[in-house]
């Protein structure tokens, strides 16, 4: 049996192996293992969390990245894939024994058909770098994140994001077409195709969302479509949040697909006016955005429809955007409303649930009694159309009774939306921050067959260990789950 002083010597050889290795492949410029250098990389977007990782790689082809994974793999290293680090969940949390993957140096676009309306790109190219190449062929990319100037399109195949047009136009995974990437047996494999459909099991949606656990992604082709020909925005208030609510099921109710709809509560809209200068209703108890696109005539008439169903609902108030840079400002402040909490606070924390819309009234009463209960504010901004709540805790990160209130609270506001029948993530996946939460609603058979995947894709468990699928302990140990037996095949990532 190896000593403590042996087993220390043996790690520390297999470190050195490890950086001389990458070294070898890479260079030394894009080996980085000093403190100043890798700790931008010690969180995503969920400050909440940090931890500085070993190493942090920057690839720049895929044939480097298999490379790097097979390194990893001999040695019984674990790697993290991250693309710009906008998440809000943890996803990208490096580990302390682990190599982080950084793919922003793949950033190409690799071909544009504007005839097949597909774009095919590497995973470090920015959201919103698509729709720009794209915007000379008349075409765009839909999913449009608020992050959507920053964050890069293998993040977003990883989370499933989504965007404030995410009713009419979808989420990632009903805009990707094929994804292939590199798995940590170094196999490369492509989901889906430039076909409408592919041959086989449906891979390709089971990759999307998987959180970086399944694989590293290398290349994505999206779909694209036509730029509208016009767009009108309404801004409508209400005098209680639960008007607004019952606003967003009689329009679908009445057969209305807008292209937006997105909902701000008086918290909010306050909190993004004086920054974005859209012109909201600051005196409403919520108001709600809610658009149009298509051809002028198809725009007009669908604004009156949309019009007479809002002020039979009980809005006091209707804005609709007189011209483009009119649209645009009733934009911003939705678009701004995380950088207009960071202002605001401290600290925020971006909370990311999702209840069937007709609880969206209770849902805000809920929250509003919590910001009581742990005396913190909570602006709300919302995917509306589709029920994905997004609160926005805010605290401050440097009193620890302060970070205790905000987690406690958010605790409640994901436990909330799963008792209203929802779920504890809409967009951002549960990465580390809702190992706990996805306990509470997973039983655990289903834990189980998630499991089962990620054995299937990822034998060795190295590839971003300890994300999104609790374990049967830990669900045992919160007393949220029963547990028969056995040892579950992937230890928890502890708290940092």
């Amino acid at each position: 049996m190896a000593t403590a002083h042996d087993g220390r010597t043996a790690g520390h050889d297999s470190r050195r192996e490890l950086l001389d290795g990458l070294r070898a492949l890479l260079g030394a410029a894009r080996v980085l293992v000093e403190p100043e250098d890798t700790r931008p990389y010690e969180c995503d977007g969920l400050t909440l969390f940090r931890q500085l990782p070993m190493a942090v790689v920057l690839p720049e082809s895929e044939g480097e990245i298999v490379a790097i994974v097979a390194l990893c793999r001999r040695l019984q290293v674990p790697v993290v894939p991250r693309g710009a680090g906008t998440g809000l969940s943890g996803g990208a949390l490096p580990r302390g024994d682990g190599v982080l993957l950084s793919t922003a140096k793949l950033d190409r676009l690799l071909a544009l058909d504007p005839l097949a309306r597909t774009a095919t790109v590497q995973p470090g190219v920015r959201n919103l770098a698509i729709s720009e190449a794209a915007a000379a062929h008349g075409l765009l990319y839909a999913p449009d994140p608020s992050s959507q100037v920053a964050c890069t399109i293998g993040g977003n195949v990883a989370e499933n994001s989504g965007g404030v047009h995410c009713l009419k136009y979808g989420l990632t995974v009903h805009n990707v077409l094929r994804v292939r990437g590199v798995t940590m047996d170094g196999e490369i494999v492509e989901l889906g195709g430039h076909a409408p459909d592919a041959p086989g099991l449906d891979l390709l949606a089971l990759a999307i969302g998987s959180e970086g656990m399944l694989l590293v992604v290398t290349e994505v082709t999206v779909r694209l479509v036509p730029v509208p020909q016009f767009a009108r925005c309404i801004v409508a208030s209400f005098p209680d949040v639960e008007s607004a609510g019952n606003a967003v099921a009689a329009l679908i109710a009445a057969g209305l697909v807008p292209a937006g709809l997105e909902m701000l509560d008086r918290a909010a809209a306050r909190l993004v006016e004086p920054h974005a200068k859209a012109g909201y209703d600051l005196d409403a108890a919520a108001v709600l955005l809610c658009e149009s696109d298509g051809t002028p005539v198809e725009v007009e008439e669908e604004i009156a429809r949309m019009s007479a169903v809002l002020r039979e609902a009980g809005a006091t108030r209707l804005q609709v955007s007189r011209d483009e840079a009119e649209r645009q400002r009733f934009w911003a402040g939705r678009k701004n409303a995380f950088p207009a909490a960071g202002r605001a606070a401290p600290a925020y924390y971006c909370m990311d649930g999702t209840i069937p819309r007709r609880h969206l009234g209770a849902m805000l009463k809920s929250i509003q009694a919590l910001e009581a209960k742990y005396d913190l504010r909570v602006p709300n901004v919302f995917h509306a159309g589709d029920g994905n709540l997004h609160p926005l805790i805010l605290f401050d990160d440097a009193d620890p009774d302060s970070v205790r209130r905000a987690e406690a609270l958010g605790d409640e506001i994901l436990a909330e939306c799963v008792r209203l029948g929802g779920t504890v993530t809409g967009e951002h996946g549960v990465g580390v921050e809702k190992l706990d939460a996805a306990c509470a609603q997973f039983d655990a058979d289903t834990l189980d067959a998630f499991r089962s995947i990620k054995r299937a894709f990822d034998p060795t468990g190295l590839l971003n260990p300890g994300k999104a699928i609790p374990t049967l302990h830990r669900c045992a140990e919160l007393g949220r789950l029963r547990v028969s037996g056995g040892v579950p095949p992937f230890p928890d990532l502890p708290r940092f």
